[in-house]
């Protein structure tokens, strides 16, 4: 049986695209291999949304390329944001390849790879949106955790944020139909899934352009699914964060006490020059309702440091936030340009040198403040979802999102225990699994 490697970077859209892609070699035929030494199709899901990835995407072709001395015949392929922005040019520097395909035509991946397999360079970039993108939700996902699932609601974005690539890469935003969601969500549960996480580039702004949907309507829709135990989502932009969501989440037992909310800067002349379309105190006044209606909520963020234009002060107003906020985890990194967007046309802070100074003091700032959170946790019961079983313990995630390594019973894998934390570390919790089950 010939074999399958997926790699994937980035966001959690780009795991689900390659479950989903696992899922067509899987009804062709092919089966993972453990290393891709061994695989006859090698594919690289790609990231575009920093600099770093773009490197380690070329770093890690050239290594692939090695395989072709073993199995001529196998075919290395490279997909995803980067490939949808600049393909052509991935493909004069690495003429290796045998296939390109972009964000919006996964579903061709049959056609593509039958016509790599012929000897010839499969190349399908599509810059229009394929309006028969939804194929590609037909087919099942391949996932390596059992018990935990994404959904794709929504793809595209349509905000303008001038540091941001995705609306290039992604498109503009197009819900899928709940009823289709719903059929998906079934069948997950059907395959023994527990947790359902709804993903989008803006999950929130889900049902916008069919005008007549909401998100928090959606929601409601998933929770009515028979077993359906948890649900999670990611990424809402802050604009699109109602009160009426955030009662929804409130209201839902399976909703989890847990969200991401990306405010990027702290400064209202950075965030305006981002183009968010919110202030620091609007942005804080949704916390503000968030810690309202869910007083226990865990709360992350991404943030760019160094921004064009950005000052020592402007940054001392994102610390402010991060400090106020108390945020379970953030997602910090200094500003990358990224070619196509405005901001790449910006002039570089004349502090850029420094923002990795700055971003070193913030993520030790962040540090600190996640380890008082987690040791908050020391000597309370909470509730667990059981993942995995690694280095003899069981891994899981509470409601909250933390990582809990626990002691019990090895029979308790895909079960909602409840533990009781007997310590914190800075990155995870430890403890033990309470027999019952929730």
């Amino acid at each position: 049986m010939k074999k399958y490697f997926i790699r994937t970077f980035g966001c959690q859209m780009n795991v689900n695209d390659s479950q989903k892609m696992a899922g067509i070699l899987k009804s062709l035929g092919y089966e993972p291999a453990r290393d891709w030494r061994e695989a006859d199709v090698i594919l690289v899901n790609t990231c575009s949304v920093r600099e770093k990835p773009d490197q380690k995407v070329l770093s890690a072709l050239g290594e692939y390329k090695k395989i072709k001395r073993e199995n001529p015949n196998a075919i290395i392929g490279v997909c995803g944001c980067l490939a949808q922005r600049a393909g052509y040019e991935i493909l004069q520097k690495a003429p290796f390849i045998d296939m390109v395909f972009g964000t919006t035509n996964i579903h061709h991946l049959p056609q593509l790879l039958e016509e790599a397999q012929k000897g010839n360079k499969a190349v399908e970039i599509i810059e229009e949106i394929d309006e028969n993108e939804t194929e590609l939700d037909k087919y099942p996902t391949v996932r390596e955790n059992k018990y935990t699932a994404y959904v794709t609601v929504i793809r595209g974005c349509d905000k303008k944020c001038t540091y941001c690539i995705v609306p290039t890469t992604r498109g503009k935003e197009r819900s899928r139909r709940i009823g289709d969601i719903i059929r998906e969500v079934q069948w997950l549960v059907e395959d023994g899934v527990k947790e359902i996480h709804l993903i989008g580039q803006n999950v929130t702004a889900y049902g916008k352009d069919f005008g007549d949907v909401k998100f928090w309507e959606l929601l409601y829709a998933v929770a009515n699914v028979d077993g359906v135990e948890r649900i999670r989502f990611t990424t809402g932009h802050p604009r699109d964060l109602d009160e009426d969501t955030i009662k929804a989440m409130a209201d839902i037992p399976q909703v989890c006490e847990y969200l991401h909310l990306p405010i990027q800067a702290g400064s209202d002349r950075i965030l305006e020059a981002m183009d968010r379309g919110y202030t620091q105190k609007e942005y804080l006044k949704k916390i503000e309702l968030l810690k309202k209606y869910i007083p226990d909520i865990a709360l992350s963020t991404d943030i760019i440091v160094g921004f064009p234009g950005e000052t020592y002060e402007d940054y001392l107003e994102t610390v402010k936030v991060v400090k106020e906020v108390e945020y379970d985890q953030i997602f910090a990194f200094k500003y990358s340009p990224r070619p196509g967007t405005p901001a790449a046309h910006m002039k570089l802070t004349e502090d850029y040198q420094k923002a990795g100074q700055w971003l070193s003091d913030l993520i030790n700032i962040q540090k600190e403040i996640a380890f008082k959170k987690n040791l908050s946790y020391e000597g309370k019961t909470v509730e667990v979802l059981v993942e995995e079983e690694k280095d003899g313990k069981l891994v899981g995630r509470t409601r909250t999102n933390k990582l809990v390594h626990l002691e019990g019973e090895h029979n308790l894998l895909g079960s909602i225990v409840n533990a009781k934390i007997t310590k914190a570390n800075r990155f995870s919790l430890e403890g033990e699994a309470i027999k019952e089950t929730v």
